[in-house]
């Protein structure tokens, strides 16, 4: 008999899949700042004082470097030798045609996952997304993008494609941070996690057009939320 949700132990799958670990001092820091600059509260331009910035977010720093140089390589921030490295948040056109090559890259993915994804994958695919219902119940944003982010991986990686992984990988960590700000628009925890669930069933179908034209529709989605987030949605 189906276990009801209330019924889940703390040592079943799903569970196990919406885990929590612990961010380092540097990962807090860095999802601070990006979260920051997505919102507006860093102009571009705007120099990111060390000494304040470590003091305001009682962190050493060493973290708050180490944060910096991984905004640096998502393009939140320009680095420059011997001074206050500075604000560099994507235009909105720049960031539209980011989301459409990471729509294509990820319905890519998909194809070739629907097509070489070993049964282990599968299992492992389907028992993310348990996990992200669970903490759709919890309405809990922040850790539903980690898990999210555990269930695109996954999609990723059933591929059988190393350069396709590393290059989806390259472009989804630039657009992280605008990916996390449109979950917190009014409902869309919920949306998403119905767009994954298309997503599941075309995979374990085989179809891979479907895998497809449903994941690209779902980055094409995930782009529309962060606009109307941001207030860049034009009516």
């Amino acid at each position: 008999m189906k276990k009801s949700p209330t019924a889940v132990d703390d040592t079943s799958p799903a569970k196990e899949a919406g885990s929590r670990r612990k961010l380092t001092r540097a990962e807090e820091v860095r999802a601070k700042l990006a979260d920051d600059i997505v919102d507006g509260k860093l102009s571009p331009g705007m120099p990111l004082d060390e000494t304040e910035i470590a003091a305001s977010y009682g962190v050493s720093r060493t973290p708050l470097r180490e944060a910096i140089r991984d905004l640096a390589a998502m393009g939140l921030v320009e680095t420059r030798p011997h001074r206050s490295a500075i604000v560099t948040r994507p235009s909105p056109e720049h960031l539209r045609q980011m989301f459409q090559v990471m729509a294509e890259l990820e319905a890519l993915c998909a194809s070739l996952a629907a097509a070489h994804m070993s049964l282990s994958e599968r299992r492992k695919l389907e028992t993310i997304h348990e996990g992200l219902a669970q903490i759709l119940k919890e309405n809990d944003p922040s850790h539903y993008h980690v898990l999210n982010e555990k269930f695109h991986a996954a999609i990723y990686a059933g591929s059988q494609n190393a350069y396709l992984v590393e290059i989806t990988l390259a472009t989804r960590r630039r657009l992280s941070p605008f990916r996390r700000a449109q979950f917190l628009t009014a409902g869309r925890l919920a949306k998403s996690y119905k767009e994954h669930d298309l997503i599941l069933v075309a995979i374990l179908q085989g179809n891979r057009e479907l895998a497809a034209e449903t994941m690209r529709r779902h980055i094409l989605t995930v782009e529309d939320s962060y606009e109307e987030y941001a207030g860049l949605k034009v009516t």
